[in-house]
C-alpha cells in the first residue's frame, strides 16, 4: 500500500527567522533534540537548516562565529514534498538529490518535514528508528 508522506511526516516543525544566529539555532536543536529548522521569513519557507549545515558551512570556516546566521548555513537548493505525495516520491527525491531530510509544504505554508529516519522506520519497521515507534525527533 502506498502511504502519503503526511502518514510519516513530522508536523509542526520548528521554524526560526533567517536573521538568527547559528549559536542561537544551535542550542535550540540541543535542548529540544531535533536535527533541523526550517527557516521562514514570516510564513514563507526560505530553507531549511541541519546541524550538519552548521557544521559544514559555518563552523568549518574556523573563527569567531559570533553573527553568523542561519541564512548562511542553508543549502542554496530549497527541495519539498506535499502532505498528499506518496512516499515513493519523497524517496526518490532523497535519492537523486542526496538529502536526509524534505521540508513539507502545502498550499505555499510549511507543515512539516520528513526525514531519512521516517522513511527507514515506514519501510522496516524492525530498524532502528521503527522500534523506537518513531525516527529523530524534529527530523
Amino acid at each position: 500500500m502506498v502511504r502519503q508522506v503526511r502518514e510519516v511526516m513530522t508536523d509542526q516543525p520548528l521554524g526560526v527567522g533567517p536573521g538568527t544566529t547559528v549559536q542561537q539555532v544551535a542550542t535550540v536543536m540541543r535542548d529540544e533534540n531535533i536535527r533541523a529548522v526550517l527557516v521562514l521569513e514570516g510564513s514563507r519557507l526560505r530553507g531549511l537548516v541541519t546541524d550538519r549545515d552548521l557544521t559544514v558551512r559555518i563552523l568549518a570556516d574556523g573563527g569567531d562565529v559570533t553573527g553568523r546566521t542561519v541564512a548562511e548555513a542553508c543549502g542554496s537548493e530549497l527541495v519539498t514534498v506535499a502532505p498528499d505525495d506518496d512516499v515513493d516520491r519523497a524517496v526518490h527525491l532523497m535519492r537523486s538529490k542526496e538529502l536526509r531530510r524534505l521540508p513539507v509544504v502545502d498550499d505555499g505554508q510549511p507543515v512539516g518535514i520528513i526525514a531519512l529516519g521516517d522513511l527507514v522506520a515506514e519501510r522496516d519497521p524492525a530498524s532502528a528508528p521503527g522500534r523506537t515507534g518513531a525516527a529523530d525527533p524534529g527530523a
